[in-house]
């Protein structure tokens, strides 16, 4: 059986720790204390979905983080949040690539007969569960948007 993200994370924080690898070590435990703080707040354990959604959650704001950043000319601030994000994703289900989300997006388009970007709405309605976790919303909205525009 797979190893839940839960204990994906701590394998990797004692490993981080015996390579002494603080940045690794850090991030990790800045996703460990996240996923506390929600079981704390809800009194309940998360499952791995719950895990998994966590863990997109902090990915999301290192993105936007990253995009602030490098707009304000902070290239080196960007640059960490951009180390914080590859330590994050390692812990994601495997993402989509753009062809793959590109192929849901013309079956979701094919089964809702959506034909202008106002009826995005439907055709996210049944991407967003099939992507869920192993695709960031904002390029399957983009793909989407692309792809109804044509």
């Amino acid at each position: 059986m797979a190893e839940s993200p839960k204990d994906q994370l701590m394998s990797a924080l004692k490993e981080a720790m015996k390579n002494k690898d603080t940045e690794r070590r850090n991030t990790i435990r800045l996703l460990q204390s996240a996923i506390k703080q929600v079981e704390v707040d809800e009194r309940r354990e998360l499952s791995d979905e719950d895990v998994v959604d966590i863990l997109q959650k902090e990915a999301k704001k290192r993105r936007e983080s990253i995009d602030e950043l490098t707009a304000a000319g902070r290239e080196e601030q960007a640059q960490a949040e951009q180390d914080e994000l590859d330590i994050i994703i390692e812990f994601l289900p495997e993402q989509l690539s753009r062809e793959e989300i590109e192929v849901l997006v013309r079956d979701a388009i094919a089964k809702t007969g959506a034909s202008s970007p106002k009826e995005m709405g439907k055709v996210m309605g049944i991407l967003v569960p099939q992507t869920k976790g192993r695709a960031d919303g904002k390029l399957v909205s983009l793909v989407v948007r692309e792809l109804l525009s044509n």
